[in-house]
């Protein structure tokens, strides 16, 4: 049986799952935060970028992680027959532009915003079609740099008017150094991950039965080693004395200190390790009431840019801004000044002058018109004198 006209019509104009519109009131408050945390951003001496949607897949997955290669559309390039991918993250072509582009000495200060694309939600209520700002420094290895990037994700969630922010520190080297240890690889190490992630201790002992005890043991203290600053007391006693582990903690440790002195009190999870794919050292989560998952994510990735030949220090952090913007007031559109459809030339040099000044000018078309719509309160109305703003 032929479907009605009317559902084929429909299938024409629904979005995908998890893809969604920006209305006039949305898009007015997403674009409104951009351009103030970018201008923020800014005073910290960061350089915007921009970067394509799309670009040769190799470029965008500057790892072997399955799971960003999970998140990423790909499709083939009717010009040149090779492969193309819809960027699932930003950091990868930034990391491309310092190291292949500026090829700078000195420190780079990047940001960007712009739109993501995944395959799948990372959460029941997620976007699929993500805004992504950020910001990175490139080029400095010590402390300074982690700081500066946690302060400035901070003054971006107050300016979405985030007040009340949990930040979670980790730090990936001590999963890597426990993991290397113990010689896991592949989907076997993959699994030990998602476990100690995910917090789930009985699934963590189940596929951690084979290993040495003192290992074992240390993989499985992991989920429970979060809390206040105590929490790295308590790691440094239980944990084994290896150098990765002991140099993670005492960047943790200095990162902390840091932080206290700017009036940042963070918390220790040892079990954050969802920051991203690429990640090498300290990793840092933002959390806040009301929302189910992290708010804005970063942390070290010193080796982002080793495919394109120069893996340079590395340190950012990212948010979505429409994960961020909804929960702003509503902010109402400018207020516009109504003038008549016509072809006199006082009328046009007025409103030119008018739009010039920074005043929105629309010009009445057709016979209705909804003032309110328009939020116009004022009108160009011809008078003795010429052409005149007054009161609607």
């Amino acid at each position: 049986m032929d479907e009605k006209p009317e559902l084929m019509d429909m299938r024409n104009w629904i979005l995908p799952e998890n893809i969604s519109d920006l209305l006039p009131p949305e898009a007015r408050r997403v674009e409104t935060l951009r351009r103030a945390m970018l201008d923020r951003i800014a005073c910290f001496g960061y350089e915007l970028v921009q970067a394509p949607l799309i670009e040769y897949v190799e470029s965008l997955l500057t790892t072997k992680d399955a799971a960003l290669d999970l998140q990423t559309f790909k499709l083939t390039d009717q010009l040149s027959g090779r492969q193309l991918g819809l960027r699932a993250d930003i950091t990868p072509q930034v990391a491309r532009i310092d190291a292949h582009l500026l090829n700078r000495q000195g420190v780079a200060r990047l940001c960007y915003a712009g739109a993501v694309v995944h395959t799948l939600p990372d959460g029941v209520m997620a976007a699929r079609e993500p805004l992504q700002l950020g910001a990175e420094i490139y080029g400095h290895a010590g402390i300074a740099a982690d700081v500066e990037v946690v302060q400035l994700m901070n003054e971006c969630l107050g300016l979405a008017e985030i007040r009340e922010v949990h930040l979670d520190l980790g730090h990936i080297g001590i999963f890597l150094t426990l993991a290397d240890e113990a010689g896991l690889h592949g989907e076997f190490r993959e699994a030990v991950f998602r476990a100690i992630q995910q917090k789930d201790v009985p699934v963590l002992r189940g596929l951690l039965s084979t290993l040495p005890e003192s290992l074992r043991e240390a993989l499985i203290l992991l989920p429970g080693l979060y809390g206040g600053i105590d929490v790295l007391d308590r790691a440094t006693r239980q944990l084994p004395q290896l150098p990765g582990i002991v140099a993670a903690l005492a960047q943790l440790r200095a990162l902390v200190e840091a932080l206290s002195l700017r009036g940042i009190s963070p918390h220790i999870d040892l079990a954050e390790l969802r920051s991203a794919y690429y990640h090498t050292g300290l990793v840092f989560a933002a959390y806040a009431d009301g929302w189910a998952n992290a708010i804005a994510r970063g942390g070290r990735y010193d080796h982002v840019g080793e495919q394109f030949g120069r893996a340079r220090p590395a340190t950012g952090f990212s948010l979505d801004l429409k994960e961020l913007a909804w929960r702003l007031p509503r902010l109402p559109a400018r207020a516009a000044i109504l003038a008549p459809d016509g072809f006199d030339p006082a009328l046009a040099k007025v409103v030119a002058q008018l739009r010039d000044a920074g005043e929105t000018v629309v010009v009445r078309l057709g016979e209705v018109v909804d003032v309110e719509e328009l939020c116009a309160d004022r009108q160009l109305v011809l008078s003795e004198e010429g052409w005149k703003v007054v009161a609607i």
